[in-house]
């Protein structure tokens, strides 16, 4: 399986600097607490088990007590984690021969979108994904995640050739948005997007989107309109990002909890209104607790979902596709 740029897979792959969220200091202090305790009993040869396990049930009371009543924000921290897996993370859980093809034969190739052919049991798929680095060189060389037009007719490249293939294709959404850089404008970034949104309308077969990280914007829709949308459960889908939403509203990038909440951006919100399908469950504590559990948990929907779109016919699929679109955003008074 190829994974990028060699020069950064070693470092994508072992960086383990741990981090965490504001929100989750009080459980941090007490496991420290408890190391310290540990470290205190061997070296004084005392028996400090009372007190050790009476912290550690304090610390999984505490766990519950923050994990199951996450706010929208902090599920907003959650798909931001530095240490959150990312679109090649699940590809090498979930997928095998991944073969990452390059360009977009106008421009050139984008970092920030890898994809190419794969199986998943076997079965053959194309699979496209948005990626990110784990520090400030991969970052960079990924443009933080933010795609420019050769990243997005890239991926339209890729789903054109899986249609003629009669193969399903599998998006992994995570992007801030799409790079909206001079450069990018030149290129025809919006066009870039349109152009996609239309031709996935109309591809004749199954398309499946999962959106695991962070799904913001133009930038994100680019390549999430499928015939089912999965996402995990502290991943997050808006319009924009919090703190540029609370800018517009408030005139203040202080609100950004306000504006969390009210984008309705959370998995749970947006299931509720028929935006998405599924949601996908995580490890407790987030994605990043436990990478293999949480491509465990990924690709049996992606199993599920695959199962229910194959025996459709083109036309069952394309015609399934647009009215589920067109059915968003429409209520009754």
């Amino acid at each position: 399986m190829q994974v990028g740029s060699p020069k950064l897979k070693g470092k994508f792959m072992n960086e383990e600097k741990t981090f965490h969220l504001d929100f989750e200091r009080p459980i941090v202090e007490l496991e420290r607490k408890i190391e310290e305790m540990q470290n205190q009993a061997k070296v004084d040869g005392l028996d400090l088990s009372g007190e050790l396990q009476n912290l550690e049930g304090k610390v999984e009371k505490l766990r519950q007590e923050i994990y199951t009543k996450l706010t929208p924000w902090q599920r907003v921290q959650i798909s931001r984690h530095p240490q959150r897996p990312y679109a090649l993370d699940y590809i090498e859980r979930c997928l095998t021969d991944f073969t990452e093809l390059h360009g977009d034969r106008v421009f050139g190739d984008d970092p920030a979108i890898v994809g190419g052919p794969a199986r998943l049991d076997g079965e053959p798929l194309m699979v496209i994904g948005m990626q990110s680095g784990r520090n400030l060189e991969q970052r960079q060389f990924r443009n933080f995640g933010m795609p420019h037009p050769e990243g997005y007719r890239k991926a339209l490249r890729l789903m054109q050739m899986a249609a003629k293939f009669k193969h399903p294709v599998l998006t992994l959404i995570d992007t801030s948005g799409a790079y909206p850089g001079i450069e990018a404008e030149e290129r025809g970034q919006a066009e870039s997007i349109a152009r996609n949104l239309f031709e996935m309308s109309h591809l004749p077969i199954p398309l499946v989107v999962a959106i695991i990280g962070q799904g913001f914007s133009g930038g994100a829709l680019a390549t999430a309109v499928g015939d089912r949308i999965l996402m995990l459960e502290n991943a997050c889908y808006a319009v924009i990002v919090p703190e540029s939403c609370s800018t517009i509203l408030f005139r203040t990038r202080e609100r950004k909890e306000e504006a969390a909440e009210a984008l309705k951006l959370t998995a749970f919100d947006l299931k509720d209104q028929g935006i998405i399908d599924r949601i996908v469950p995580e490890p407790f504590g987030g994605a990043h607790r436990n990478y293999d559990e949480g491509a465990a948990s990924l690709k049996r929907q992606i199993q599920e979902v695959l199962a229910e779109l194959r025996p459709l016919s083109p036309d069952e699929l394309i015609n399934q596709r647009i009215e589920k679109f067109s059915a968003m955003g429409v209520w009754e008074e």
